[in-house]
């Protein structure tokens, strides 16, 4: 069976990799590269779940300062800003 938790943009996997483990850091959950079966889902869970917040807000902050831009930005999910598809 092939593994789905593969990355939607090959390039940004090592800097997800460092927010990894810079969220981890923040939380005071010991990971470490390899193997990390001694961790709790509960740690687990919760470095996938900050990650996934911070994320959350730092898209927020970004689409908040483009939508004071003039009218390059659309909500439609086509337009691109940036380099980035929205």
């Amino acid at each position: 069976m092939s593994s789905t938790n593969t990355t939607a943009v090959p390039e940004a996997k090592s800097a997800l990799d460092r927010f990894k483990f810079e969220v981890a850091n923040e939380l005071g959950v010991p990971l470490t590269n390899g193997y990390n079966g001694n961790l709790t889902s509960k740690q687990n869970g919760s470095v996938g779940g900050y990650m996934v917040k911070k994320m959350i807000e730092a898209q927020e902050r970004q689409m908040s300062g483009n939508a004071q831009m003039s009218g390059n930005t659309q909500m439609s999910g086509t337009t691109q800003t940036s380099g980035t598809m929205m």
